[in-house]
């Protein structure tokens, strides 16, 4: 289709849309969505669509901070050279859509800075609308955005594809990898392009998350020959290096600020922690097995951040945090929806809107079970009797689990919890 013909199109979409009339397009249904969440902000679709540049200082800090720092060759290499040629420009965000690098043909960067398409810009979905930035940071899913399939009407001239990043260490979206240009030279492989890119740059971090394993391994493999009991070497994330005396496990969850001294771990109890060179030496001390004041009281599920969701679990021994899987997310909230418990079919169809998907359904609970063995009962899968349970939810029920398709979360958007 004639690129002026599209644009027409889309525009057309986009004012019947926004104008809540019914159009021969509709929006596909991520543009939809995201659409909805926008104008659930109050954000004006005719507005400027971009505020203020952080300082230098402040963008420094944040890329030293970021993890894609240590992949930035590898996507320069596979990306501003092609982004260059087609008139593109390649950018590279954190995980709350602040612009840390930019590079590629003069000319684009130029139209991109009349956009606030620069170093520094926030580009959240929240701050400038549906874009190839701040869109997949919330779906976590690869996204191309089209002309006016962008919210803010000074943005249609301009054509995104954007992919998210997800660090293999910890599971965060750490970041997104974006090709932007003028929708006359955006080619129909782009976003497959971008992908696979991004995909690339999980890869190089993974290589390095091993080899730093492997380091770890070779300082504590000494270490742990002398202990007795049950001791672990993990790294800064957790991952598992060594172990003795007790049946070897792929990661520790650990608590959000871990640090030398006795801490309190579900899936070990009481714990003596000690630095090691590239991670942390940890030796169980008591499991509180049968004591009451070891056990958990409270549970707090955390889910105002998009894809950012966290659990906290805290008694007379401490406390606990960690951060959760989309999947881990959605299923404990539709458990504290219902407290009286669900079974694996009823969750199957609560998640999947299928009760056959048991087998999915409970090897994500076993996981879940594994950290949170203490508050978490089955038969049917529910929060601990004993157990208070307290949801923090988004401003905007809108932004609740925007990620989900769940049809208890979609559900519940509209009658929140």
């Amino acid at each position: 289709m004639d690129v002026r013909e599209a644009t027409r199109l889309l525009k057309g979409m986009r004012a019947a849309a926004l104008a809540g009339l019914p159009s021969r397009l509709a929006p596909r249904a991520e543009i939809d969505a995201s659409w909805r969440r926008v104008l659930g902000r109050g954000l004006d679709p005719d507005g400027a669509g971009h505020a203020g540049l952080l300082p230098l200082a402040e963008v420094e800090r944040r890329r030293q901070a970021s993890p894609l720092r240590e992949v930035l060759p590898v996507l320069r290499e596979a990306l501003v050279s092609v982004a260059d040629a087609a008139q593109h420009i390649m950018v590279v965000s954190d995980a709350d859509g602040t612009l840390l690098w930019r590079e590629g043909h003069a000319s684009v960067l130029k139209n991109a800075d009349a956009l606030g398409f620069q170093v520094g810009a926030d580009w959240s979905e929240g701050a400038v609308g549906t874009n190839g930035v701040g869109t997949p940071l919330i779906t976590g899913r690869p996204m191309q955005v089209y002309s006016a399939e962008h919210f803010v009407s000074t943005h249609h001239t301009w054509t995104c594809a954007g992919a998210p990043v997800v660090d293999p260490r910890d599971g965060r979206l750490i970041g997104v990898v974006d090709v932007s240009g003028p929708l006359s030279t955006m080619h129909p492989a782009t976003l497959a392009f971008v992908t696979s890119v991004a995909r690339l740059a999980e890869a190089e971090l993974r290589t390095r998350h091993l080899a730093a394993v492997e380091r770890l391994r070779t300082v504590a493999a000494p270490v742990l020959c002398r202990i007795g009991g049950r001791a672990l070497a993990v790294d800064t994330n957790g991952w598992t290096a060594a172990v003795t005396g007790m049946p070897p496990v792929d990661r520790l969850p650990l608590p959000k600020s871990f640090r030398a001294g006795r801490v309190w771990l579900p899936s070990l109890g009481m714990c003596a922690v000690e630095p090691l060179p590239g991670g942390w030496l940890v030796r169980a001390v008591g499991d509180g097995a049968g004591r009451a004041d070891a056990l958990p009281r409270r549970v707090v599920l955390d889910l105002r951040r998009p894809r950012r969701s966290s659990v906290t679990v805290s008694g007379d021994a401490g406390s606990w945090a960690q951060e959760l899987s989309p999947r881990h997310a959605e299923l404990l909230y539709v458990l504290a929806l219902h407290r009286a418990g669900r079974t694996a079919a009823q969750l199957a169809h609560d998640i999947f809107e299928d009760p056959t998907r048991t087998v999915t359904i409970r090897a994500e609970m076993s996981r879940l079970r594994r950290h949170l063995a203490e508050v978490l009962a089955h038969r049917p899968y529910r929060f601990a009797e004993d157990v208070e349970v307290e949801v923090i939810q988004p401003a905007h029920p809108a932004d609740l689990l925007p990620h989900s398709t769940a049809p208890a979360v979609r559900g519940a958007r509209h009658h929140p919890y």
